[in-house]
């Protein structure tokens, strides 16, 4: 599938040659039709001699409307560069020309209309004129068609050209993550929600999950069309209806990108390569505040210019492009800026997801040179020196690179022990192995900290080193794993401590301990409570098994406490049941400790009360 896009001058014919090629009249909005004048996107499709079918975007042309013009033509396959024979090339048609170009659009038709109104001499300068204006742009090989849409005449032979350009145009490649370019959102009677676009770089099935970027809505698609047909499957490359469910027209916007869910990641600020148009009069100050145009998208950015203080007409330098809202963006998309009267440049994202750098280092520029040109080990390097560490996804989609390129890519650089891989699977944390290296000695202070602050402590606490080190759930156990495996930390329980750490107790302390042991060997069912020891020497006991704590005041030696528990869990076996009153006099104690050890059973999960009995759970 292929999508064309219009482009030219007000008034030069566009929507009525695409009406005459396709019956299909591309302007829907009564305004629109009330002023002769195309506002906003309208869509159509020919089928070709050969069989195939093609998508139209047609686009305004009146400079006030250039906005809308750019969310049609991003990813387009064929431009139509219409040029009316009467006028030539105008304003808006240069504009259009220079938009084609900064998007790098390959492969188009300069179409002259309106044939029948001059003579073949003033068609012949007319041609000229345009063969000119498109030598130093990415068009310069685009053959001209001159046709009237009054009396047909060129009609045919711009069918035949465009049908054998797209005989030697590339298909869109399917990598698996499609974006469909919202550009469009209605409702249906009887269907609820639809939204329309280009789709790029992947599939979408009828039914599938689906999410929203950037407000990041997980939705599912009821169906599909293409030129009003239903299908299963829409492909790349194809104009695309999607009927979603869920979600009302007014939680969505043009310039969403539709998507399989879980990779593509709604940005604020983006790295990118700059070009500023040549036959501008002034130049672009750092800092300059311009409307920001990525696929269907719009918004406000502000410029940082990286290694200049202002970039003069015609010169390229790297960038970076602060958001006003969050779009969503993937690497070597290509974007337009424009001040609110004409289009200032664009260029190519380098980076999605950008982190503010300091200005004129050149390091930052080499890293950014190498995220444009580097091999898929030199980008993924690049982009964990940046930000690390990374999960498998959020690395894939800010190197933009397809899993079948980077998996390899990965798997070498572990090898090359350059990168380090933390977990399994989907949640697998990566880092540099500097950055692995870094966060092992940090590791290693906040523990040895730890036991210089608490020496009669038997280790840290796995949850409080994951938070100090901001470590989620999902990957604090697989790094504190890895730590061990590592021989950096030794697991004890649910603490952690450095390799040669021991407790080192003052004779004070060990003199406390044993006097607090004894009173329990001396009275283990009944143990004083005005020699437990302070809370750390307490929980050193707890921590090594020699006594159970059941309360702030009752503390039982283990042995003591395990066989407590044998003899109750023994009698309610036999008696299906217990009272406070015969654990009492079981163990020769009083009230007091057997109401908190029952508590504490019934806490743990051992007993369960009924009245003023116990059972087994």
């Amino acid at each position: 599938m292929f999508v064309l896009g219009t482009a030219g001058h007000v008034d030069h014919g566009k929507s009525v040659l695409v009406h005459a090629l396709t019956g299909i009249d591309p302007d829907r909005l009564r305004e629109e039709k009330e002023r002769a004048m195309t506002i906003d996107l309208g869509f159509a499709w020919l089928k070709l001699p050969s069989g195939r079918e093609v998508g139209i975007v047609d686009v305004p042309g009146h400079e006030h409307f250039v906005k809308n013009m750019l969310a049609g033509v991003g990813g387009i396959d064929l431009a139509l560069l219409i040029v009316a024979a009467n006028e030539g090339v105008m304003p808006q048609t240069r504009e259009h020309l220079a938009i084609l170009d900064l998007l790098e659009i390959k492969r188009g038709i300069v179409v002259i209309t309106k044939k029948d109104l001059v003579d073949e001499e003033w068609l012949s300068l007319v041609t000229l004129e345009v063969e000119e204006v498109i030598g130093p742009t990415t068009l310069r090989e685009a053959p001209v068609v001159t046709v009237s849409t009054l009396t047909g005449e060129g009609l045919p032979e711009l069918i035949s050209t465009i049908d054998q350009l797209l005989n030697s145009t590339e298909s869109r490649k399917d990598i698996g993550r499609p974006r469909l370019l919202i550009d469009r959102i209605f409702t249906m009677s009887g269907s609820g929600t639809v939204v329309t676009g280009t789709l790029l770089d992947g599939s979408l099935s009828r039914g599938q999950e689906v999410e929203v970027i950037p407000p990041g809505l997980k939705l599912r698609l009821r169906e599909l069309q293409t030129h009003k047909a239903r299908i299963d499957t829409a492909h790349p490359g194809s104009r695309v209806a999607a009927n979603l469910v869920g979600v009302a027209t007014s939680q969505l916007k043009r310039g969403d990108v539709l998507t399989n869910p879980g990779w593509l990641l709604r940005t604020t600020m983006l790295d990118a390569k700059l070009h500023l148009l040549p036959y501008l009069h002034r130049p672009l100050r750092h800092n300059a505040t311009v409307s920001f145009h990525i696929g269907a998208a719009e918004m406000m950015a502000k410029v940082r210019l990286l290694e200049k203080e202002k970039l003069e007409p015609g010169d390229t330098a790297w960038a970076q492009l602060t958001l006003a809202g969050p779009v969503a963006a993937v690497k070597g998309e290509r974007f337009i800026i424009r001040s609110p009267a004409e289009t200032l440049g664009g260029g190519a994202i380098i980076d999605p997801h950008a982190s503010r750098y300091r200005r004129f280092r050149p390091a930052v520029i080499q890293s950014l040179e190498a995220k444009e040109k580097g091999t898929a080990q030199e980008v993924i390097m690049v982009t964990l020196e940046a930000k690390q560490p990374l999960e498998q996804a959020a690395l894939l989609a800010r190197c933009d690179i397809p899993s079948s390129e980077a998996q390899p890519a990965i798997k070498d650089l572990i090898q090359q022990k350059k990168v380090v891989g933390i977990g399994q699977g989907e949640y697998r944390l990566f880092f540099t192995r500097p950055g692995w290296e870094r966060l092992v000695e940090k590791v290693a202070a906040i523990v040895q900290d730890y036991h210089r602050r608490f020496p009669v402590r038997l280790g840290m606490p796995k949850a409080e080193l994951a938070s100090k080190l901001k470590l989620t759930t999902q990957y604090s156990a697989s790094t504190l794993q890895s730590l061990f495996q590592e021989g950096v930390l030794v697991e004890e329980g649910t603490v952690v401590r450095l390799p040669p750490y021991q407790i080192h107790l003052t004779q004070e302390q060990r003199a406390k301990l044993d006097a607090f042991l004894h009173s329990l060997a001396q009275n283990p069912y009944a143990p004083p409570s005005d020699l437990i020891p302070e809370p750390d020497l307490l929980n050193l006991l707890v921590e090594q098994r020699r006594v159970v704590k059941i309360s702030d005041s009752v503390v039982f030696a283990a042995s003591a406490y395990d066989e407590m528990v044998r003899r109750i869990t023994a009698h309610i076996k036999e008696q299906d049941r217990v009272t406070l009153a015969e654990v009492r006099d079981m163990f020769t104690t009083s009230r007091r400790y057997a109401q908190a050890l029952l508590e504490y059973l019934d806490e743990k999960g051992i007993t369960r009360r009924i009245g003023d009995e116990r059972v087994l759970r």
